[in-house]
């Protein structure tokens, strides 16, 4: 599966954007799904999970503020992301995981999309 990940861009702090990542190739919804964000100098960290059947995760920093949900019939995953902040600045990664669930490890991910640059200023 090939994944396209768009939608970042530069955003004041306090406000919002979406995230969406389109994936090519057959049997979408066979996938767990996972967004990541990487930012500079720091590694790759778990944001946000979504299983086959809609269980969501997410990481302890963005919980309350960001939402994953997925579209099996336009093979697509979202992440809204609502009251940002400078520290969400980071490149935004999606990933499949051919697991019922990804959840927050990296290695359980076999696919992963190019990444979108989302930058929070203060």
């Amino acid at each position: 599966v090939q994944l396209q990940a768009y939608g970042g861009g530069l955003v004041q702090a306090g406000g919002s954007l979406r995230l969406s990542c389109a994936a090519s190739g057959r049997s979408f919804n066979a996938y767990a799904m996972g967004w990541f964000r990487q930012a500079p100098g720091k590694e790759r960290e778990f944001a946000a999970a979504i299983s086959w059947t809609g269980t969501t995760y997410f990481a302890d920093s963005v919980k309350g503020r960001f939402t994953i949900s997925r579209d099996n019939a336009k093979n697509t995953v979202y992440l809204q992301m609502n009251s940002l902040k400078p520290e969400d600045t980071a490149v935004y990664y999606c990933a499949a995981s051919r697991t019922y669930y990804g959840g927050s490890d990296l290695g359980r991910y076999d696919y992963w999309g190019q990444g979108t640059l989302v930058t929070v200023s203060s």
